[in-house]
């Protein structure tokens, strides 16, 4: 099937959680052993002891691949979303805001009386903007390959994974299905490393797709370079530009560095206002890029929307955006 042909622009695989967003001091962080500006998994118990330690908290629906689906939507593309839930309080939050934003979204949930629950992600934003994940995964790791729908992959210009979600061997059995299906259907394959603890453990397993099925690597600078295991960043991005044919590496306040076909663009950063806080600019910047991509936009163009998008999001608190992104867009000349 020819891109032409496809109905969708992005269908995503990714763990269906709920953002609970607070501010909070350094001092929780080291109350709980968290490292500031990374993530961890957390079980339940865990969870509920941050939570009860936390201020005043917003509760919004997130989850990396889910936030890339909104912005995406935020722009006009066509989208779809996997990911699993359970029928609970939270599911229903989630299920709700995925479909409000005009994602197709009909993964089955777990049965009310499952012993899991939908997923839950505190994440604490320190004064100096950093933001500190903390994530119970509950259900949301436990996709299936059966939950998978072929038909919705296949009508898809471009797949996109989450790192997030490689801990589980039925959901890299479901991403690996995913992946067969789109490629087969003349689709391309996206991943985002996610973080770069992740990147610790599944580096091996990361390089075996990426020499594979992966078409397009999202990656940030801390992330590109565990996976390469190299503290030299030109190094590990000429790497990356070998293994797969379309880079795209973001590297904070220094914009990013996009590579195809051994032809490298950098991008500048986008001038802001304040920085508030930093929860899901690596999410909005796939977003834009791969809102430019599925448009036909050319790398550097691509790259330019994906910085837009990120610097958007880290000024306001939460992972969505709130910007009219299309009028946002045609203010910059990005579109029509």
């Amino acid at each position: 099937m020819s891109a032409a042909e496809k109905s969708l622009d992005v269908v995503a695989l990714g763990a269906a959680i709920v953002d609970i967003l607070a501010r909070v001091d350094d001092a929780l962080l080291d109350r709980h052993g968290l490292p500031k500006g990374g993530m961890v998994l957390v079980d339940s118990e865990q969870a509920t002891a941050i939570y009860d330690d936390m201020g005043q908290a917003t509760e919004v629906s997130g989850g990396s691949a889910a936030n890339t689906i909104a912005g995406l939507a935020a722009l006009g593309a066509s989208v779809g979303f996997v990911g699993k839930t359970k029928d609970d309080q939270l599911g229903k939050i989630f299920a709700h805001d995925i479909r409000a934003v005009g994602a197709k979204f009909d993964t089955p949930p777990f049965p009310a009386d499952h012993n899991g629950a939908t997923a839950r992600s505190m994440i604490l934003v320190s004064s100096d903007a950093q933001r500190t994940m903390c994530t119970d995964l509950g259900v949301s790791g436990l996709l299936d390959v059966s939950d998978v729908p072929t038909p919705l992959i296949e009508d898809a210009k471009v797949l996109y994974l989450e790192g997030y979600l490689w801990d589980n061997e039925a959901t890299k059995a479901s991403f690996r299905h995913a992946m067969t299906a789109a490629k087969a259907a003349g689709g391309q394959v996206a991943l985002t490393l996610s973080d770069s603890f992740c990147v610790e453990r599944h580096r091996d397993s990361f390089r075996e797709i990426i020499q594979g099925p992966v078409d397009i690597l999202f990656a940030n600078e801390a992330e590109i370079l565990s996976l390469y295991q190299t503290e030299d960043f030109e190094d590990a991005a000429v790497t990356a530009a070998q293994e797969v044919p379309l880079v795209a590496l973001t590297r904070s306040e220094n914009g990013c560095v996009v590579m195809r076909d051994g032809v490298r663009v950098a991008v500048e950063a986008e001038v802001i206002d304040e920085l508030v806080d930093t929860t899901g600019a690596g999410d909005q910047y796939a977003a834009g890029f791969l809102f430019g991509l599925t448009q036909g936009a050319d790398p550097g163009t691509c790259g330019r929307m994906g910085c837009v998008a990120a610097a958007e999001v880290i000024q306001h608190l939460g992972a969505r955006p709130m910007a009219d992104m299309k009028a946002l867009f045609r203010e910059r000349g990005l579109s029509s």
